[in-house]
Order: structure tokens, then C-alpha cells, then sequence
């Protein structure tokens, strides 16, 4: 299934975070592409807001992994950037014990780390626009984020 929405604002990219965050089930793991400054760790920001965090999210890129041990679900934010050219041996550093863990991961980036994104996951891709907006394209083989994408068409559908 693939879809495309639109963001109008950053307001409008945390509310779809907080859509995902409404969604979200264990084991959930969705792939943010898009160029610097996209609004990648917008969404997660999103995310965090609608689990209930309250803590600061922002980009984990100088520690590839940030965790936020947060009840109902943990939200593992990796920004696998500084892993390009990375030899697949060398990036054992855990990173498939979290995305195979018991909370949602968002994984920015994800083409550096490829080996280890699961072939049922939501890939979500953000474009910046020449008016602002930012068009959001989500795709996923997997029945699971069906109603999830349903519903972000129905409130964010072009």
C-alpha cells in the first residue's frame, strides 16, 4: 500500500506524529526518509507528544540511538546517518535488539542500516515543497498500518 498526504505546517507534521503515537503497537517500526530538514525528527517529536513523553526530542545523530522509557510503549529514535559506508559487521552494535524490541522505533535514515529494517515496517518519506508544505509519502506490504494510513489519508489526503 502506498499513499501520499500533505503537511501544511510543523503543527500539522506533530499531529501526524501524534496519529502514529494513537496507532502505535509493540514491535512498531516505521523508517523516516527525506532530506536535512524534511521534518523527520518533527514527526518523531510528534510521536513522542502523542505517547506522552515530556521530554526534549531531537536528533540522536551524534549517538545513533536515543531511548525513552515511557509507559504505555518506549520510543527508540535512531538516526543511523553516521553508519553510511559503515562495514555491516562493524554496525553490530545492537541496533536490531531495539528495532526487534518491546516499543515503537523510528529510524531515520534507514538506507544506512538496511540489514536490519524488518520487511513488514511503515516507511514514511518527506519532501520539502517550494510553498512550505512538505508531501508525505507512506508505504508498507503489511496489513498492520492499514487503518493507520487510512486515517492519516482521510484528515491529510491531497
Amino acid at each position: 500500500m502506498i499513499e501520499k498526504i500533505v503537511s501544511k505546517s510543523v503543527e500539522d507534521t506533530i499531529e501526524i506524529g501524534k496519529i502514529i503515537a494513537k496507532m502505535a503497537f509493540c514491535g512498531e517500526v516505521v523508517t523516516l526518509s527525506g532530506d536535512l530538514g524534511s521534518g523527520k525528527t518533527t514527526l518523531t517529536k510528534g510521536v513522542g507528544k502523542g505517547l506522552g513523553i515530556e521530554e526534549e526530542i531531537n536528533s540522536p545523530t551524534f549517538n545513533i540511538l536515543k531511548c525513552y522509557f515511557h509507559d504505555p510503549l518506549p520510543l527508540y529514535h535512531i538516526d543511523a546517518y553516521r553508519l553510511e559506508g559503515v562495514k555491516a559487521e562493524q554496525k553490530n552494535i545492537g541496533l536490531e535488539e531495539i528495532i526487534e524490541g518491546n516499543g515503537i522505533t523510528l529510524i531515520e535514515w534507514p538506507m544506512f542500516i538496511e540489514e536490519f529494517i524488518p520487511f513488514d515496517s511503515l516507511s514514511i518519506e518527506i519532501h520539502n515543497e517550494t510553498n512550505g508544505e512538505r508531501s508525505i509519502t507512506l508505504s508498507t506490504n503489511s496489513p498492520k498500518y492499514f487503518d493507520l494510513i487510512k486515517v492519516l489519508k482521510e484528515k491529510f489526503g491531497c
